[in-house]
């Protein structure tokens, strides 16, 4: 590389520019690297939804957040009379809620519920709604996707994922996601058990680093004690995977990688802060372990950039924060044209899980095992017992109409409508 080069990189980098160059160097790409792009676009611009059930259009009529304390419910109805819900990610919407009611439920109101994947395109533009490209936008926009997804398998009598492809599986296998930074390795080891015998699982993720730290463990000399602890304690059947959320520069992370890697850690998540796209190509270019990455981000152009030139193995679109099952699907698709798999991030106070198990059901290269926080003990579900109970670590996929699940009416009655 040239010091005129070099000098540039090194710039950018100091400056925070976080601009994705369209190929992995300056000037003309390679044929590889062109091929594979290639695949990636073939990848993104299949339709997502099967609606061949559907013989006329669903307008939708109405879009209303509804709330009780810090409880929120997205409800759609159709100019038919039928309705959709989501349940929403209430941290998140707390904050959000006035972009959902004046940004983004607008736009969908009279519009065609069949045209879903071309509304979210829109909606992206509208308003220039782009310059929230962050969850600030796509964790609404996934809210009413969800909400009119309920709604469509309700019409089709269908359960979400049948939406989306394919039934790949009926049940789902989970990993215990847990976090106890700043506690000792020794108190954080007697917690993970705890929760791991909850369910049973047969995989568990850890949190390493002190979570966008600059290389500051919390506390310190936690993480070198708890990775080998982790493997001693649950020993060579569990399958364990380590988050740092973005604690650790370059080299940090490679030595702390290394490190997992003689402990024969599943994967690393996020070994640098998440908007280093071309720290976390040169992290995986130093380590055997899978490197996985993906909850923050908000753009596909990025998912595609870090798919084409190598930088991920495992893919992690959030459904909330990355806008819904539609644009992950996509995600899942670019990631299967190069044979990697797609193993989304989970937020949504408890209820999370339910979108996750219509995605994974219908996505065909999803990882083994998927993030499971545990189950929500405030929400009052009517649901089958197998789709909110876990038995030897797996969680049936949902079989009923639309999310195939109902909140409980009187809880439901105490929600009331956000007015603009």
């Amino acid at each position: 590389m040239s010091s005129s080069r070099r000098n540039f990189i090194q710039t950018c980098s100091l400056a925070g520019i976080s601009t994705i160059l369209p190929w992995s160097a300056y000037g003309k790409p390679t044929e590889e690297l062109s091929e594979r792009y290639k695949r990636l676009d073939e990848a993104l611009v299949k339709p997502v939804l099967l609606l061949q059930d559907f013989k006329s259009p669903v307008i939708i009529e109405s879009v209303d957040l509804l709330r009780f304390k810090e409880s929120f419910i997205c409800r759609v109805r159709s100019k038919e009379g039928a309705e959709g819900i989501c349940i929403c990610n209430n941290d998140q919407m707390l904050s959000l809620y006035a972009f959902f009611v004046h940004r983004v439920a607008p736009f969908f109101i009279g519009k065609d519920a069949l045209m879903l994947e071309q509304l979210i395109e829109e909606v992206y533009v509208h308003e220039s709604n782009y310059k929230f490209q962050s969850p600030a936008l796509w964790l609404p926009v996934a809210t009413l996707e969800f909400a009119v997804l309920d709604l469509l398998g309700k019409i089709a009598q269908k359960p979400i994922w049948a939406l989306l492809g394919a039934l790949e599986r009926k049940s789902v296998h989970v990993y215990r996601a847990t976090n106890y930074r700043g506690l000792s390795a020794e108190s954080s080891i007697e917690k993970i058990k705890n929760v791991v015998a909850e369910t049973d699982a047969k995989a568990v993720k850890f949190k390493i680093g002190g979570r966008m730290s600059q290389n500051r463990d919390f506390p310190a000399d936690r993480t070198e004690k708890l990775i080998p602890l982790m493997r001693e304690t649950f020993g060579n059947e569990m399958v364990i995977y380590a988050d740092s959320n973005g604690s650790y520069d370059v080299s940090e992370a490679v030595r702390i990688g290394r490190l997992l890697e003689e402990y024969n850690i599943a994967f690393y998540e996020e070994p640098v802060p998440f908007d280093w796209y071309q720290e976390t190509k040169e992290v995986k270019r130093n380590l055997r372990i899978p490197v996985a990455g993906g909850e923050q981000e908000g753009s596909l152009r990025n998912f595609r950039w870090l798919i084409a030139e190598n930088a991920l193995d495992v893919l992690q679109p959030d459904l909330f924060y990355f806008g819904g099952m539609v644009r992950s699907m996509k995600v899942a698709r670019m990631a299967s044209a190069l044979g990697k798999v797609c193993t989304p991030h989970i937020s949504g106070n408890g209820v999370g899980y339910l979108y996750m198990l219509h995605f994974v059901a219908a996505c065909p290269n999803a990882g083994p095992f998927h993030e499971f926080k545990g189950f929500s003990k405030d929400l009052p579900l009517e649901a089958p017992e197998e789709v909110t109970s876990t038995i030897k670590g797996e969680v049936q996929v949902p079989k009923g109409s639309g999310l195939g699940v109902n909140l409980d009416k009187d809880f439901l009655a105490k929600h009331t409508v956000i007015k603009p």
